[in-house]
């Protein structure tokens, strides 16, 4: 019983393989013999501009071509093959030849349309983890060149001698000016004013040296 059991199902499946192996040689005999039409056009959006290098495939027979740079295509089919027109950026579009054409050669403007392609966000760290940005942040030293330096900049020494450096404008000529001629005015008909016993004078002076107004040379 077994060994009948075993017979039927490989004849069975000889027969499977025999139908098969005669279907493909079909198949390909009516490739074959097969209308030829060739098939050429461009690729361009909507907006009329070229899409270069797209991709041109007949999904009936596996085969396909790549555009040129400027979108121009060229290709052989058969009557009844669909067409697949795809490019990276672009919403894939079909065409599929009718089996009833009498063109040996036909052009096609395939118009495509964009599409917008979402992809998840991304971060990227220079660390591998979050435990160890933490520990390098924590451990970070913080630099205070910048700072220090600033700090330098603006003490009293410093700004009186850069000030000291700055040529002065028309206002601080003129209030300049007008200071001597006040003096002139006060002290006319006399002396000129001495300064040495005056106490406002004396306190100018001392905050002055201080600030680095004055030098001493030896």
């Amino acid at each position: 019983m077994q060994r009948m059991f075993k017979n039927t199902l490989i004849l069975i499946m000889l027969f499977s393989s025999s139908i098969a192996f005669s279907q493909n040689n079909v198949n390909k005999a009516n490739r074959d013999t097969a209308k030829y039409i060739q098939m050429t056009g461009i690729v361009i959006t909507d907006s009329m501009s070229r899409i270069p290098f797209a991709k041109i495939v007949d999904i009936t027979t596996r085969r396909g071509v790549i555009a040129d740079y400027f979108g121009y295509y060229a290709l052989v089919v058969h009557p009844g093959d669909t067409i697949e027109f795809s490019c990276l950026g672009f919403k894939k579009k079909t065409y599929v030849i009718a089996d009833t054409t009498s063109l040996d050669a036909f052009s096609l403007v395939q118009i495509m349309k964009f599409d917008t392609i979402m992809s998840e966000p991304v971060d990227v760290y220079p660390w591998p983890s979050r435990e160890a940005f933490a520990d390098a942040f924590v451990n970070m030293e913080s630099p205070n060149d910048d700072l220090k330096r600033a700090r330098e900049r603006l003490t009293p020494q410093e700004m009186a001698f850069v000030g000291a450096l700055i040529e002065s404008d028309g206002a601080s000529s003129y209030s300049a000016y007008q200071q001597q001629f006040l003096q002139q005015q006060y002290t006319r008909g006399q002396g000129p004013q001495n300064n040495l016993l005056n106490p406002a004078s004396w306190s100018e002076f001392l905050k002055g040296f201080g600030t680095g107004k004055y030098r001493i040379s030896n």
